[in-house]
């Protein structure tokens, strides 16, 4: 017997509404486009959604939109072009034809908004389906609600009635109760509706809201941080959510056991991971895919991106990208660690030394001006100040092995490819082109000339 497969058709679709051009960014990128710490301001709302109990997501895109698909490229979306923007209503009148058959809830929600959360969202949607509401919408009190358009309840905290800032009454817009601008809908109730929707107003634009009237009952969720619905229209609003969002992210880690000593000069990316009794110190930044392990004390003045730093290390005035370190490592200052290097338990990587791409084993140093590239280093290696290994040779990138208990001496040069064995020392100021046995002393450098009572030519004519 043949089994049919098919795709069960989704309880709850998601319309993330990102076509604006954004024009008061003043940006020839699209508004939605830009963002702060690791997501765009839509890749904010849908890493929101994505946490709820949303089916399926579907983005309305429209002003840059090649820029934008190809932002949710990994997002696992869906895509609705807007190719003129009419109004938030016109907007989700793109989606329907994605929604044939569709028989359950839309949501509606703007792609600017980068501070709301997945409990809001989902608060949202449990309130519309415990209510059997035909539509609800997210409110908020706001102190100064000037641009907002205003909700008023009936005595059953079903709404009445919206009525946007520009067609308020001065009594009105002391009105504090304002719509955040995300919705749940019935589809089956909103379609009919929506789809003759006019566009008779001063903007010749079709509007959402104007839906409200038409459906009963709807209800609001009125939430408590109305910072949650601030949307982004220019750089400085730009810079306000992003504060807020690192705020967010430094108070949950702080109440998890982490010391952050001068939370105005730290940002940490809500995808780093902390262990308890981490202490961060002023200017330090930590983003990506990080990982800090216990008892570490990172910064003054840090970078680390999409790497782990060891249990009890210390980090100071260093960049550190896509590596790992051990346990109680010391780091800088004016280190640069990157692209991949191992750093074993108990190292020491000093002033201005550069990694890239290398493994140091358990108890090996590198303190001063030196660079270490595509290089695997034993346990109780010293490097000594000025150690470079020259790994490219202009074409390819060659590597350097280094033996377990290896000295190398000031001012050396390791020309790869090369193998150093175990225990050998290396002459300060040698240039090693030939590898070299274990336990063997290498001096690869010119004999010292002196000329006595010398002087320039010039001088002696």
């Amino acid at each position: 017997m043949a089994i049919s497969w098919y795709t069960p058709m989704p309880n709850t679709v998601a319309c993330v509404l990102a076509a604006g051009k954004g024009t008061r960014m003043k940006s020839r990128m699209p508004k939605v486009l830009h963002g702060f710490g690791g997501r765009t301001l839509v890749g904010h709302v849908l890493h929101a959604l994505q946490q709820t109990e949303v089916d399926q997501i579907q983005v309305v895109i429209g002003h840059g939109a090649e820029a934008v698909e190809a932002s949710l490229s990994s997002q696992g979306v869906g895509i609705i072009y807007q190719h003129e923007q009419k109004g938030t209503g016109h907007a989700v009148q793109q989606v329907a034809p994605a929604l044939q058959d569709f028989t359950g809830t839309l949501l509606v929600v703007n792609g600017d908004m980068p501070l709301i959360t997945p409990q809001t969202i989902q608060q949202l949607l449990d309130r519309h389906h415990s209510e059997g509401a035909k539509a609800s919408l997210v409110t908020a009190r706001l102190a100064d609600p000037t641009g907002y358009g205003r909700v008023f309840l009936k005595p059953d905290q079903s709404i009445e009635r919206i009525v946007e800032h520009r067609d308020c009454t001065p009594n009105e817009r002391l009105h504090p109760l304002v719509n955040a601008g995300i919705y749940c809908f019935d589809w089956q109730m909103l379609w009919p509706i929506l789809k003759d929707l006019s566009n008779n107003n001063d903007q010749g634009e079709y509007y959402l809201t104007d839906v409200i009237a038409q459906l009963t009952p709807v209800f609001a969720l009125e939430i408590r941080d109305e910072r949650e619905i601030l949307g982004v229209n220019n750089r400085l609003q730009l810079a306000e959510v992003a504060q807020i969002y690192h705020q967010r992210i430094l108070q949950h880690w702080m109440l998890e056991g982490v010391t952050i000593l001068d939370p105005r000069s730290t940002t940490i990316e809500d995808t780093v991971q902390l262990e308890s009794d981490v202490v961060i110190e002023p200017q330090t930044h930590l983003r990506g895919s990080t990982v800090v392990r216990s008892g570490a004390s990172l910064g003054p003045g840090s970078l680390i991106v999409d790497s782990e730093i060891g249990a009890e290390s210390v980090v100071r005035y260093s960049v550190i990208e896509r590596s790992r370190t051990g346990s109680q490592c010391a780091i800088g200052p004016y280190s640069h660690i990157r692209d991949g290097a191992v750093i074993g338990d108990n190292c020491r990587i000093g002033n201005f030394v550069e990694i890239k791409k290398s493994t140091l084993g358990n108890y090996t140093n590198s303190a001063h001006l030196s660079y270490l590239g595509d290089a695997t280093l034993g346990e109780r290696v010293n490097i000594g100040a000025g150690t470079i290994t020259a790994n490219y040779d202009g074409f390819r990138k060659h590597p350097t092995i280094i033996g377990k208990g290896t000295k190398t001496g000031s001012n050396s040069v390791l020309i790869a490819p090369i193998t150093l064995g175990e225990d050998v020392n290396v002459g300060a100021g040698s240039v090693v082109t030939k590898d070299v046995p274990a336990g063997a002393l290498v001096v690869a450098r010119a004999k010292q000339v002196v000329k006595e009572n010398w002087k320039p030519k010039h001088k002696t004519e």
